[in-house]
């Protein structure tokens, strides 16, 4: 067992952004010397630094899904993928605004706008302009647009138009990504990341963990977040095995793994946004409510493709364990709202009288 030392000097040397040794995060990702809640603790003193007791709701708006001719082998978009899921080509404008309404009056603080291809046409990021300059005019909300690969000229008139944030994610490790995808390569995402940066618009770009990826990939890839410029904000997903996907790598993710992987991000970047985001209502089970006392966001109402626990549930967990959410709502009136919505009589909908049967489980003719 590590002694307190350990532990302090990872708060400090995160504090003071110093370079973490590979030895030192392979303890962190798997040595049982190092104590999972001590690991947590740690990782909560570097976010209550920097994100206090917020947390950021993001909302996902998949505008437009399938028709993707990307060979993604973790995507149920691929175009090598058979998965059942509902295609449809781009929403329309007033389809978009009604569902950014929804997110904002659900306490989101981000919308996020979601699409398949390998990156927008000119139409397209004329339509894009539009939506943004609109959604910014209306709406309390931050604007992230995740489009694919895309030139700096097109970036800039994103950024001119209001965009807040570029999603591009890196998904693995260099070493790694010709096992996920063949049809664009590591560089092509690093490319698309830096001409962001290079105009100045921040960066949201995230990781997929259980793609049978090494624990040095792991580490490779929290490291490569700090190199880049202008990554704010670092989604962690964990691998969704949706039926039909082309890729099933043998899945082996407890509770604990990946928490110690949401802490290691954390303290590898200790200023950066890290969302847990989707697979942590399947990977982290009944330990879930630990994972905020690591990140300080969350995707709230699912994902792209595989729904999520649900608006009220997210938010009672937040409030449970002591967080707030930056919105112009309160959390309360969001509960209470959604509460009654669901036309909930009891004030726990796990609450219910014990039935005879809970009571008396062998019959009174055998006793």
């Amino acid at each position: 067992m590590f002694k307190s030392s350990f532990y302090k000097n990872l708060i400090d040397s995160s504090l003071n952004k110093k370079t973490f040794s590979m030895e030192t995060c392979k303890d962190i990702l798997v040595s049982e010397e190092a104590e999972l809640l001590d690991l947590i603790n740690a990782a909560y003193t570097v976010r209550k630094k920097f994100w206090k007791k917020d947390v950021n709701i993001h909302v996902i708006n998949n505008v437009q899904n399938g028709y993707c001719a990307e060979d993604c082998k973790y995507c149920a978009q691929s175009k090598s993928a058979s998965a059942k899921i509902v295609t449809y080509p781009m929403k329309s404008i007033d389809e978009i605004m009604h569902e950014a309404k929804e997110a904002y009056e659900s306490g989101a603080y981000r919308y996020c706008l979601v699409f398949a291809g390998t990156g927008p046409s000119e139409s397209r990021v004329k339509k894009l302009e539009t939506i943004i300059k609109t959604i910014k005019e209306k709406y309390h909300l931050e604007v992230c647009v995740s489009p694919g690969i895309m030139s700096k000229t097109d970036l800039k008139k994103l950024k001119e138009a209001g965009l807040d944030r570029l999603n591009h994610n890196l998904n693995t490790a260099e070493k790694y990504y010709k096992n996920i995808c063949s049809t664009h390569t590591y560089k092509d995402r690093i490319n698309t990341l830096n001409s962001a940066s290079e105009i100045g618009l921040d960066v949201c770009s995230g990781v997929i963990i259980g793609m049978g990826e090494s624990v040095t990939d792991v580490i490779n890839m929290a490291m490569k977040f700090n190199e880049l410029k202008n990554v704010k904000s670092i989604p962690v997903n964990f691998f969704m095995p949706v039926n039909k996907n082309v890729f099933k790598p043998a899945v082996d993710l407890t509770p604990e793994y990946c928490l110690r992987v949401l802490c290691l991000f954390r303290l590898l970047n200790p200023a950066a946004e890290i969302r847990a985001a989707a697979g942590r209502e399947l990977y982290l089970k009944s330990m879930q409510v630990m994972c905020l006392y690591i990140v300080n966001s969350i995707f709230m109402n699912g994902y792209l493709n595989v729904t999520g626990s649900g608006i009220l549930k997210d938010l009672q967990m937040i409030r449970d364990a002591g967080f707030n959410i930056k919105s112009d709502f309160k959390i309360k009136e969001l509960i209470e709202k959604y509460f009654k919505s669901e036309k909930t009589d009891e004030i726990d909908s796990n609450i219910r009288i014990k039935k005879k049967s809970d009571l008396r489980r062998v019959s009174h003719k055998l006793i």
